[in-house]
């Protein structure tokens, strides 16, 4: 018995097909044979093989859930000591809430993408290893492309190298005033390529990270609040520095200057001496980002504080002279030569005599 005759190439009308050998059941049989021997010489290598790489797969999957839970409950607990400080009295001005939460954000993110990418990335070499596949050509062109890119890309790269660092090292964030040198005014996002500054004017500049060269942060630490008070020079200057004196205490006790004053009010002494006036500095540690307010009302009480003493500033209303007797010779003209009749402007402006004209 045969089996049906298959054609290997033609159809049976082609007259120019080859011949066809008919498969018989003995030659189906002997090739079923030889596959099953080399299934039945093979199946144990290929389920050591697949198990080798779903034991990767499952070791790496683990270990990049549990990477990515532990980095979310580090944020997480740095969001709690932000909150658990921010009830106390500089804890608006230490650890800004928002700023805290985009940082926290930022860094996670960061952490979590590094960790997937390594973490997947060792275990897919490590499963092309298992296959017997030859990894050198493939890191080697992956070195390739990357340096391509790298070039291609630098710009790109310098920024968001330079914002992880500028996140890592809390340089600045959300609600600080800060002087980038390209711009300056207060951050809106710090994000991993560019930062949002608002301006003095309402305008936003959207500022490449990798384009700042030097940071000035006006809302970290402490700032000063300087003050000078110009008065006439014949003031007596215990009496000037006792006036002062008295407002900065009052000043420092009223709210809510007391928590924005971080140390006494000085009066530093004499800053210019001049023959119309003297200016006598006064300085004070403040709150970051307070110091103007802090001199708007350290000169209004200052103000008051002189007037209340009788000490006049420069520019105030004019004193009466001391001598209110009127010179005399103020109010005597100067001598004229058209007072004299015989001096030679007047005999000028003496009218010609009539007869005498010129001769035709």
């Amino acid at each position: 018995m045969h089996w049906p005759a298959v054609l290997a190439a033609g159809s049976p009308s082609d007259p120019t097909a080859p011949p066809t050998t008919p498969v018989t059941l003995d030659d189906a049989q002997k090739s079923a044979t030889e596959a099953a021997g080399w299934v039945e010489e093979n199946w144990s290598t290929w389920l050591a093989i697949g198990l080798r790489i779903l034991l990767i797969v499952i070791i790496a999957s683990v270990l990049r859930v549990l990477v990515r839970r532990a980095l979310t409950k580090l944020i997480d607990r740095m969001n709690r000591s932000a909150q658990a400080v921010e009830g106390t009295a500089l804890g608006g001005l230490l650890v800004n809430a928002e700023r805290r939460r985009q940082r926290s954000e930022a860094i996670g993110s960061v952490l979590r993408s590094v960790a997937s990418f390594l973490i997947m990335g060792t275990a897919a070499l490590m499963v092309l290893g298992v296959l017997n596949i030859d990894l050198a050509p493939l890191l080697a062109s992956a070195g390739v492309a990357g340096v391509a890119i790298g070039f291609g890309a630098r710009n790109l790269v310098t920024d968001f190298l330079s914002g992880v660092f500028m996140i890592l090292e809390d340089q600045y964030g959300v609600g600080d005033s800060i002087d980038a040198g390209v711009a300056s005014g207060e951050v809106v996002e710090v994000g991993l390529r560019v930062t949002k500054l608002r301006g003095d004017n309402g305008e936003i500049w959207y500022v490449r990270n990798g384009e700042i060269k030097r940071i000035g942060n006006l809302s970290q630490g402490w700032a000063t609040a300087a003050v000078d008070v110009q008065v006439r020079p014949t003031e007596d200057l215990d009496r000037v520095r006792a006036a002062i004196t008295a407002a900065a205490e009052s000043m420092a006790k009223d709210e809510p200057w007391n928590e924005r004053l971080w140390g006494p009010v000085e009066v530093l002494g004499l800053n210019e001496v001049l023959l119309d006036s003297m200016v006598i500095r006064v300085s004070a540690k403040t709150m970051p980002g307070k110091a103007l307010g802090v001199e708007r009302e350290l000169r209004w009480r200052i103000k008051r504080s002189l007037d209340a003493a009788g000490i006049r500033i420069v520019g105030g209303a004019p004193l009466p002279p001391e001598d209110p007797t009127p010179d005399p010779s103020a109010a005597v003209a100067a001598p004229s030569a058209l007072n004299n009749p015989t001096s030679p402007q007047s005999l000028a402006t003496a009218p010609i005599p009539p007869g005498q004209g010129l001769a035709k």
